[in-house]
């Protein structure tokens, strides 16, 4: 067997100078093992009774307009040798950041939300403003330039929020890592990113992982339900090598 085929999760680390990676390994089996009590249970929150369960969570919301999603799981090895499975799914779930019992995302929840409701009520403000300005009026072009440094601003804002931690102990931002490139939108909201960071920050060593993707085929046709994926190139790759770094097999 081609031990590249099995390779789930790499990076480039530009501290290091080294390419880093990661195996499928018996995360494959686990992550069969989580499909099969998403089909069965048909939602997220399946450890909770029928009666508790939230209807946020459940499976339909995958298999409708939203279309599917990545879920991901991490075999890891805590400091006394023991075995802890991490699951994680990319982005939001049905508008919703952290599910008990999955990985949190990189940023603080609390933050990110205050950040987005006080500028977005500016950016909106502006946007109301420009709409009953003549179209090629002076005000109108400056207003139309402001609103745009505004909604480049609050993006950089969201970007300094997110943390990324690695096995050495070192901690990095997205801009350390992506220079003066642009980054792509959804960066560090994969599953691998988040399974990495959380085991980095609570000491668990990582063994295996693999991420499938779950729901309706999704518009470009690249997704299909129950099939399992690498960690994508543009917005996982410039990141993975600084996060696997210090997490190298024995």
């Amino acid at each position: 067997m081609n031990c590249e085929n099995n390779i789930s999760a790499r990076g480039f680390c530009p501290f290091c100078s080294k390419e880093h990676f990661l195996y499928e390994g018996n995360a494959k089996n686990i992550a069969l093992e989580l499909i099969e009590k998403l089909e069965k249970y048909k939602r997220l929150d399946y450890e909770k009774s029928n009666e508790t369960a939230d209807p946020k969570f459940f499976t339909d919301y995958v298999f409708g307009k939203a279309l599917g999603q990545m879920f991901g799981v991490l075999e890891c090895k805590n400091e006394d040798g023991e075995i802890v499975i991490l699951k994680a799914f990319s982005g939001q779930y049905n508008g919703i950041w952290k599910i008990e019992n999955w990985v949190p995302p990189l940023l603080d929840v609390k933050k990110f939300d205050q950040l987005v409701l006080e500028e977005d009520k500016k950016i909106k403000k502006l946007g109301k403003e420009i709409e009953i300005l003549e179209e090629d009026s002076i005000e109108r072009k400056d207003l139309v330039k402001k609103r745009k440094e505004l909604s480049r601003a609050l993006l950089r804002s969201i970007y300094e929020l997110y943390e990324l931690h690695n096995f050495k102990g070192e901690k990095k931002s997205l801009f350390d890592l992506f220079g003066n490139k642009g980054i792509p939108t959804g960066t560090g909201d994969c599953c691998a990113p988040k399974l990495l960071n959380y085991a980095a920050k609570n000491g668990l060593k990582p063994l295996s992982l693999a991420e499938f993707y779950f729901g309706k085929e999704n518009l470009s046709k690249t997704k299909q339900h129950k099939i399992f994926y690498p960690s994508c190139k543009d917005k996982c790759y410039p990141i993975l090598g600084f996060m696997l770094c210090g997490a190298e097999n024995e």
